[in-house]
């Protein structure tokens, strides 16, 4: 039998934004979001109102809604001092403090709102974030650190507020720790059998499981660059 912590806090802030230009080549981004004050409508493709310039990589069903933990900001700034202390600087739709990545599980449910969401992946960082804090090594950072953040697919819309709660409902797998998952998928070298261990996850995201399964079968992790190396042209 599966038993469900008691998970629960209160939600700070919620953020949307638009689409702007932003970064090299003309490309635009709407990582700047900003705080809401009254509720929000949930979508199946998250809070309404929200932009995602390049939806082939953000947004969508299982990359509805992004949460970053509030406390993120202070612990990052050990490792950047002029780091902002405004929320949304990470493009985070939701933000919280008293629940980070070590108290998250792949398929966890949670009641936000009158909303029902679920658990569906780690952020991956990429090279945007370098663009946005003036910081070449930031996505490797935040990658290294494990301080992603997660995003959220909804199960059932509704609507939400700053000051709701936002309480987990149901543990659907507690083998999917996000933490451990996120440090085998970017570990340069990880073992067949943590490999393996993950490819077991129901829970696993098909886009995930598909870069494991082929480190299982060459032996071999991928190149990053693309995704946390800020283009040539960068401003």
């Amino acid at each position: 039998m599966i038993i469900t912590p008691r998970l629960s806090t209160t939600v700070n802030a919620l953020l949307i934004g638009n689409t702007v230009p932003f970064g090299p080549q003309g490309r635009s981004s709407a990582i700047h979001k900003q705080p809401q004050a009254g509720p929000l409508s949930i979508t199946a493709l998250g809070f309404e109102k929200d932009e995602q310039a390049d939806t082939r990589i953000h947004g969508g069903p299982e990359k509805a809604i992004h949460h970053f933990p509030a406390e993120h900001y202070t612990t990052l700034k050990q490792h950047i001092q002029i780091l902002p202390d405004t929320l949304g600087g990470f493009g985070e739709n939701i933000s919280t403090t008293g629940i980070t990545e070590r108290d998250i599980c792949l398929g966890d449910i949670f009641r936000l709102g009158t909303a029902l969401v679920q658990v569906s992946q780690g952020r991956q960082p990429c090279w945007k974030l370098n663009v946005r804090f003036d910081q070449p090594q930031m996505a490797r950072l935040i990658q290294s650190t494990g301080l992603t953040g997660w995003y959220y697919r909804v199960l059932e819309t509704g609507e939400a507020s700053a000051g709701d709660s936002l309480e987990l409902i149901e543990r659907t797998c507690p083998a999917a720790e996000l933490l451990r998952i996120q440090h085998i998928l970017h570990h340069p070298s990880p073992s067949k059998d943590a490999l393996k261990s993950l490819l077991e996850l129901p829970v696993l995201p098909d886009n995930w499981r598909k870069t494991l399964q082929r480190r299982l079968d060459t032996g071999i992790k991928e190149a990053d660059t693309a995704r946390t190396q800020t283009p040539n042209g960068a401003t």
